[in-house]
């Protein structure tokens, strides 16, 4: 269906703006790259490295994160962020994610994504709101 094999890989690089901050998010009370924020990139990051090889109407949507978040970045860093497709099975796709910060690895883990048709998955979406009104 969509022909995407492992090996695969994006780095790109994220500035860390206030609206990323923890204190900003909710999930700390300091000004530094909030680990929700984190993983946004790095979903952003997985996203962007598998979409130009899909068909015209797929996309991926988030479907898993397992991250630690190790050491801080001020707002205002470049974070580097790495996704690299490591295992395909059916429209599963599961990364290795990586972000880093003047060279030092700042965060890591996996990340899965599903291949989906977004007219299909929008329609589900649209069909199950109404059978809950």
């Amino acid at each position: 269906m969509h022909g995407i094999k492992a090996g695969i890989s994006l780095i790109e690089e994220h500035e860390v703006k206030p609206e990323h901050a923890a204190k900003h998010v909710g999930s700390g009370e300091v000004e530094v790259l909030s680990t929700p924020s984190m993983i946004a990139f790095m979903e952003r990051t997985a996203l962007k490295c598998v979409q130009k090889h899909l068909p015209e109407g797929y996309t991926t949507v988030g479907t898993r994160v397992d991250v630690r978040h190790l050491k801080p970045a001020p707002v205002g860093a470049k974070v580097t962020v790495e996704a690299k497709l490591i295992e395909v099975d059916g429209r599963k796709l599961k990364f290795e994610v990586k972000a880093y910060w003047k060279g030092a690895v700042i965060g890591e883990g996996n990340h899965e994504r599903y291949v989906v048709n977004i007219e299909k998955f929008l329609s589900k979406i649209k069909k199950a709101m109404a059978e809950s009104s």
